[in-house]
């Protein structure tokens, strides 16, 4: 019905108009005044629709909120424990309030992405048998003023009417992303972001006005650096919990979790793959068990085998093999390329290279598979200027055999850059401690160029000595396109370039 009148008034009023101006009556002032009252109608119904919009997808939220407990969680051992003991203080209201405790308001988890901050938030509310509302910062970015400030009053208004109607004692509040409404205040010219983290602010100074439903805020960032002192200090967030990426342990928690639904074949190794799988989040832990499950289908097979989870660890890494076709001048250019890398590394590092390959993933036309080393989270200077030297074996190994290097260094050189700064901050070039911004550009790009020009004289030098398992290594991976770490090592002992 309200279609069909719609449809009548579009065809009434232009003859009506047309009417009017026939029986000599000046319609423009008509026709201004329905334009202005249908742009403010579109504009409120367009407000009425982003905000029906928004609360339409708050409530599938709601629905789709699956129960989580922090032993479904893999790895994180020290950051769950930590956040246990915070939600004890929402838990155990009476012994805190005998011993004068403050009850705390907010906790802020912090860390790279995919290391799992969503999930623990709702395992939070599973623990405290809190009511679980969930929001991002983007929902609250709005072009029209106001609206994000509205939307962080409905959004506590919502925790506290759910925890009522749900005969609740506490709700947990969780944000995502809040670095895009808690950044940085500036001076000056009042922004709608401002409004929208004043009016957070606000919430968060009044959420024990009253004692019942208690209210726990939780917010997710991996920005930290960017947000507002004012929502740092404590009274408001007064826990900051790091949830790093997981060490060995707990990636073979997150892929034993992630192996629960899918057949492994008895002699698969979950322990193999978590040395091998160093770095790595929960997110991409998961998409590893994902991937191998899907070349196991491929193939047709009915279990997933080792080298199914060997092949979907590059495939995270990388990107999924392609079918460009290269010219032999070309192949062989990235043979020299990689082997160069890979004799570096074995000379420095004995027994790291697990294969030599040619096979492109995505932008790289071969790469050199490392085995697990030893993890460690301290680098001595030597360690670094070795990483350094293996970074450069690539553009090394095209210098001594073409004379000249190509564009395929470029990733080689943004990872020696980076190790190079990371020598800097830490105090470990000719600079010595030094703070960054203290320093000027020039005297940095000199230090910079020193370091990488004597590690590439040493790694030229090194490799020079080489020569015989370059031409040697060349002949199988050109005829092969993939050299087997096992294979590489016996041509340094029949050099005796290696110990046996």
């Amino acid at each position: 019905m309200p279609r069909l009148l719609k449809e009548i008034l579009i065809g009434f009023i232009p003859v009506l108009f047309i009417f009017l101006g026939f029986i000599g009556i000046n319609v423009v002032p008509l026709v201004l005044i329905g334009l202005l009252v249908g742009g403010l109608l579109f504009l409120t119904n367009l407000r009425g629709g982003l905000a029906v919009g928004a609360g339409a997808e708050r409530k599938r939220k709601k629905k789709g909120l699956k129960k989580l407990t922090f032993e479904q969680i893999g790895g994180q051992d020290n950051a769950k424990q930590e956040l246990r003991e915070a939600l004890d203080f929402l838990i155990k209201h009476e012994e805190i309030r005998q011993l004068g405790i403050r009850p705390i308001k907010g906790i802020l988890l912090t860390g790279p992405p995919g290391t799992g901050k969503t999930l623990m938030a709702k395992a939070a509310a599973h623990y405290t048998d809190s009511v679980f509302v969930a929001s991002s910062g983007s929902e609250f970015v709005e072009m029209y003023v106001g609206v994000g400030a509205g939307r962080v009053r409905e959004l506590f208004r919502d925790a506290r009417n759910r925890a009522a109607k749900e005969n609740k004692q506490s709700a947990i509040i969780f944000i995502d992303e809040i670095d895009v409404i808690g950044g940085k205040r500036e001076g000056g010219q009042q922004r709608e972001y401002d409004q929208t983290l004043n009016q957070l602010l606000t919430e968060m100074d009044g959420i024990y006005s009253s004692d019942s439903p208690r209210i726990l805020l939780i917010a997710a960032t991996n920005r930290k650096e960017m947000l507002d002192s004012a929502l740092l200090r404590p009274g408001r967030f007064d826990r900051h919990i790091q949830v790093d990426l997981p060490d060995k342990k707990g990636r073979k928690h997150i892929l034993e979790l992630h192996a629960q639904n899918k057949p492994l074949h008895a002699e698969a190794n979950l322990e193999k793959i978590a040395e091998e799988s160093f770095g790595f989040s929960g997110a991409q832990l998961e998409s590893v068990m994902n991937e191998a499950a899907i070349y196991a289908m491929r193939e047709g097979l009915q279990e997933i085998e080792q080298r199914h989870l060997s092949m979907s660890i590059d495939k995270v890494m990388m990107g999924e093999r392609t079918d460009r076709e290269s010219t032999l001048e070309e192949k062989k250019r990235v043979a020299i390329h990689e082997l160069g890398h890979a004799i570096m590394a074995e000379l420095v590092r004995p027994g790291s290279v697990s294969q030599v390959a040619l096979s492109p993933r995505g932008k790289a036309l071969g790469y050199v598979r490392h085995n697990p080393q030893q993890e460690q989270y301290l680098y001595t200077k030597t360690f670094l200027e070795e990483q350094i030297m293996i970074a450069l074996g690539g553009a090394a190994a095209e210098e001594i055999f073409y004379g000249g290097r190509s564009t395929g260094s470029s990733n080689d050189f943004e990872q020696a850059l980076n190790i190079v700064q990371t020598m800097m901050k830490s105090g470990l070039t000719s600079l010595g401690i030094m703070d960054m911004d203290m320093v000027t550009k020039e005297e940095l790009m000199k230090e910079n160029h020193a370091i990488l020009e004597t590690l590439m004289k040493r790694t030229r030098t090194m490799l020079e000595e080489r020569r015989v398992i370059f031409e040697q290594s060349l002949d199988i991976l050109l005829k092969e396109e993939t050299l087997s770490g096992e294979q590489f090592r016996c041509l340094f002992r029949e050099h005796s370039l290696l110990p046996a």
